[in-house]
């Protein structure tokens, strides 16, 4: 077994050296990251730390946590969830590897991350094309355009999103359907028409004055995005990101606190036009915001004081657009204005810390 595995990797190695000069190295080297471990070593001499986290580790972590959804999507919405998934992930490779060979660099795998966290805040009956436009919009304004993976400011999917509520606010606003029930659900079916049956979000219909009930948001039987509706799978699915260190406890944690506390001040104030902190909780994309995107490593602070402000912004933020805004969902716009402000309030917290001359 031992010489079957070492003459399989003399071949990888023998295939990389061919494409190593190539323009196409960029293409190459995607698909022998993704399936293997990454080549690349430290040249230096210790001493060294050793880590098992690694950006390859990282997307596949993300990747499991968020399989799940996409798995709930099928069932609530039909398998049309999981074409976009493929559709998105297609669109997204390309866009990616076009930029690669352009520059000749490597396509770094936080594609792959983007490529499944976008559909899912997509409505279930969103054309394929527009689809495509919000994440090429994503990939290139909110990644490409400041150099690529671990350069960005914003969050790619966020700024795909919030592009397409901006441009399409039509299809973006009413593409909402009633999920399936039953045993087996849309494993059964492709998809529901959007002209045949149509609802509204529990967020939308806050805005008039109707309440979901929570068990239906609790279990994910309500109108929404695909992997947003049901707040028990993705409260496990935050945990598993918790629990393996790929996610910093402290932001979830904050923008959840945060966002509970700020709709029970406005609850409290004025209960009949502002829903209860329970209701927000499950409703819309807090959750998925404050667990999948919320701890983007590259977009959120890196220091400890840095996410406890950030994440209690976010959450802040989020109850404050939902209740006094015309948008019935805050948490992308939160996450996307907090986002501009990561960088600076790391320095703030280095230099309250140790002093201006280290935070400069």
């Amino acid at each position: 077994m031992n010489t079957i595995i070492g003459r399989f990797r003399e071949l990888i190695e023998r295939v990389d050296r061919v494409f190593e000069k190539s323009r196409l190295h960029p293409a190459w080297d995607t698909m022998s990251t993704f399936f293997f471990s990454p080549r690349a070593v430290n040249p230096l001499k210790g001493p060294h730390i050793r880590d098992n986290t690694d950006l390859k580790r990282y997307m596949i972590a993300v990747m499991l946590a968020a399989a799940p959804t996409v798995l709930a999507s099928i069932y609530f919405f039909g398998w049309r969830s999981l074409a976009l998934v493929i559709f998105c992930y297609i669109v997204g490779i390309i866009i990616e590897m076009g930029f690669a060979v352009a520059k000749n660099e490597e396509v770094t795998e936080g594609t792959f991350v983007t490529c499944i966290l976008y559909p899912m805040i997509l409505p279930p009956t969103i054309p394929f094309w527009m689809a495509a436009v919000g994440l090429a919009v994503g990939l290139i304004l909110g990644k490409e355009v400041f150099g690529g993976t671990g350069k960005n400011i914003f969050n790619p999917a966020i700024v795909g999103r919030v592009f397409l509520a901006a441009t399409f606010p039509g299809p973006m606003s009413s593409s909402w359907v009633e999920p399936y029930g039953g045993a087996w659900g849309g494993f059964l079916h492709w998809a529901k028409s959007g002209d045949a049956i149509t609802s509204a979000t529990p967020l939308i219909n806050l805005k008039s004055g109707a309440l979901t009930p929570l068990k239906d948001l609790i279990i994910g039987s309500t109108g929404g995005c695909l992997g947003e509706t049901s707040g028990a799978l993705i409260i496990l699915c935050g945990i598993f990101l918790i629990v393996t260190r790929v996610a910093n406890w402290r932001l979830p944690v904050a923008t959840i606190v945060s966002a509970l506390v700020m709709a029970e001040v406005m609850h409290l104030a004025d209960p009949v036009k502002f829903a209860s902190p329970v209701f927000h909780l499950f409703a819309g994309g807090l959750l998925f915001g404050a667990f999948f995107m919320v701890t983007d490593p590259v977009t959120s602070p890196f220091t400890n004081a840095g996410k406890w402000v950030y994440g209690l912004s976010i959450g802040i933020l989020t109850i404050i657009i939902r209740n006094l805004s015309s948008f019935p969902e805050g948490v992308m716009f939160a996450i996307l204005f907090m986002n501009i402000f990561a960088a600076l309030i790391d320095e703030i917290v280095l230099m309250v810390k140790y002093g201006r001359g280290v935070a400069s």
